[in-house]
């Protein structure tokens, strides 16, 4: 859950948005070194350091040019084997279908019969005292800790994107079209998320809440809401 006047990321959740933190603290570190050389270089151009009468310097022109293409290499390597997990979905253990409408959503447990409902936000009127304003809903999606989820999305009218920044997720949800992506919660809890595609005139009010669970419990509640 984010807090105010948070300027990182909210706590990972999930092995993917551990991945995509380091990745964020990799990538700063390299951006901070690149930037200290070049305000380094600029400080000996202005003390006049440095031989103003050099007219042709091949090695440096061999360092500038290979360099470059060494940090890029760095950024890369890392990025593209996130890129790779995210999109890897192996034999999951439950699999989530999400159909955004204006403004909510619905859900599908597409491993068990007649398990689906809508979620609409709660209005501040009706919210319980000590719940969050504007991110609570009607039904929350409940899924089992520590097990794959493979989440289906989609939308039946406009774009729409299902997004829960702790669990490192976010997925297009477009009209006509089926895009998955997948997590693991390491932690039990409630996560929180919004759509991230703008709408209509609804769009801030159609929150995401995610409940973590032991396997237990996610049986218990999966067997009362299907019978």
């Amino acid at each position: 859950m984010a807090n105010h006047s948070q300027l990182g990321f909210q706590d990972a959740s999930s092995p993917i948005m551990e991945e995509l933190v380091e990745f964020h603290d990799h990538a700063l570190m390299v951006a901070l070194a690149i930037c200290s050389l070049v305000l380094y270089l600029l400080a000996l151009m202005l003390t006049e350091k440095l031989s103003s009468s050099t007219v042709d310097a091949q090695e440096i022109e061999l360092i500038w040019t290979i360099l470059p293409a060494i940090v890029l290499i760095l950024l890369a390597l890392p990025s593209l084997q996130i890129l790779y997990m995210m999109d890897e979905i192996d034999e999951p253990d439950l699999t989530l279908k999400a159909i955004g409408h204006q403004w909510y959503w619905s859900y599908e447990y597409t491993d068990f019969k007649d398990l689906t409902f809508d979620a609409y936000m709660i209005p501040t009127m009706d919210l319980p005292l000590g719940h969050f304003r504007l991110l609570e809903t009607d039904h929350r999606i409940v899924i089992p800790m520590e097990s794959l989820i493979r989440i289906i999305v989609t939308a039946d009218d406009v774009l729409h994107s299902w997004a829960i920044p702790t669990l490192g997720v976010k997925t297009d949800a477009i009209p006509g079209r089926l895009n998955q992506t997948s997590f693991i919660t390491t932690r039990p809890g409630i996560f929180y998320g919004q759509c991230s595609e703008i709408c209509g005139a609804n769009h801030s009010f159609m929150p995401i809440v995610v409940e973590s669970t032991p396997l237990t419990y996610f049986e218990n509640w999966s067997s009362m809401l299907s019978s």
